[in-house]
């Protein structure tokens, strides 16, 4: 039985075409790999690699330009060059920019914070679109469909957006305040169910510390107000009850007197604005006379100003006789039996 003989094989009939031409990209891709494959698609395998190379390097660079211009917005609102001008229009006069004991502005911490806040914010929007419009024009190039992903992720969008509603609307909330400026980290504030002193401030959840130390973690969306006492100057009230028989005059220019020399001390002078004001009789009630003094003092010392004033009118009104009223009538002595 004849035996066929072995079949040649010529390795230029096997050559694509387009690897004769010398110089070309499949003739180089031809060479490196020997795949017939490879050398055809050599051109689109160049071209779609330069073009997501570009959008890469666009992308990246856009992103850096954006961070760095953004950082110096907030670098320029933190050193005061723009809350300068803000400040002539809008802070001008206001207690709140006045020096305080330390010598420096109360309002500069709470810009810089409020600003690096919304600057970390803007970074990451900006972070986000620039890799989401990368994504999508690199799937452009790579030939996938974008018209169904658009549509699959505006229905995910939808049906995300209403499943967290209290996310959004948190997030939106602590936007908003922290753009209006409503309080910062320090002040003292009052948020209905919790009162007490600011720790942290973010975009979902505001941290208050209560004066029994309770740490409070409040959820944005859900403040419906807020009673801010540490912006601009607070109010320090002062009441006095004083018995009936007590003589009224006498005892409201006592009062005016010593609130007006312990307000000059050098221990409280610093948080004292303005001179004390004697209100005179604020109520009337079946157990005796309530007198009113009020001071307008610093962000936050309201109340030292307070206790200050009362030690020492309670004193005034002790070494001169002024008779306070009875709560309780006096009953007999116990003896104790021992």
């Amino acid at each position: 039985m004849p035996i066929d003989p072995p079949v040649s094989f010529d390795a230029a009939a096997l050559m694509p075409a387009c690897a004769e031409d010398a110089g070309s990209w499949c003739a180089v891709f031809y060479d490196w790999t020997h795949s017939d494959f490879l050398a055809r698609s050599a051109d689109v395998i160049v071209d779609r690699t330069v073009s997501i190379t570009v959008i890469v390097v666009l992308a990246v660079l856009l992103r850096w330009l954006a961070h760095r211009g953004i950082a110096r917005l907030v670098a320029g609102a933190t050193e005061g060059r723009f809350t300068t001008m803000v400040g002539r229009v809008r802070r001008s006069g206001r207690a709140d920019d006045a020096p305080d004991r330390s010598g420096a502005p109360p309002g500069v911490q709470r810009r810089m914070q409020r600003a690096r806040t919304i600057g970390s914010v803007l970074r990451s929007i900006v972070s986000a679109v620039v890799l989401l419009v990368s994504v999508m024009m690199i799937m452009s190039e790579l030939g996938y469909p974008l018209g169904p992903l658009l549509a699959g992720a505006g229905v995910l969008g939808l049906a995300i957006g209403f499943g967290a509603q209290n996310l959004v609307r948190d997030f939106l909330s602590g936007m908003f305040m922290l753009l209006e400026d409503q309080y910062g980290v320090g002040d003292i504030v009052d948020l209905g169910e919790a009162v007490g002193t600011v720790e942290a401030v973010g975009l979902r959840i505001t941290t208050v510390r209560d004066l029994q130390g309770t740490v409070w973690y409040v959820r944005n969306g859900e403040i419906l107000r807020v009673g801010n006492m540490s912006q601009g100057h607070a109010v320090a009230v002062i009441d006095l009850p004083v018995a009936h028989s007590a003589d009224v005059e006498e005892a409201t220019s006592l009062a005016g007197r010593t609130a007006a020399e312990r307000a000059a001390r050098d221990d409280i002078a610093g948080d004292v604005l303005e001179t004390p004001q004697v209100l005179g009789v604020d109520k009337i009630g079946p157990e005796g006379i309530t007198l009113r003094i009020t001071v307008r003092t610093s962000p936050g010392r309201q109340w030292a100003v307070q206790r200050a004033l009362n030690g020492a009118i309670t004193d005034a009104f002790d070494d001169h006789g002024i008779p306070r009223p009875m709560l309780f009538p006096a009953g007999p002595a116990i003896q104790k039996q021992g």
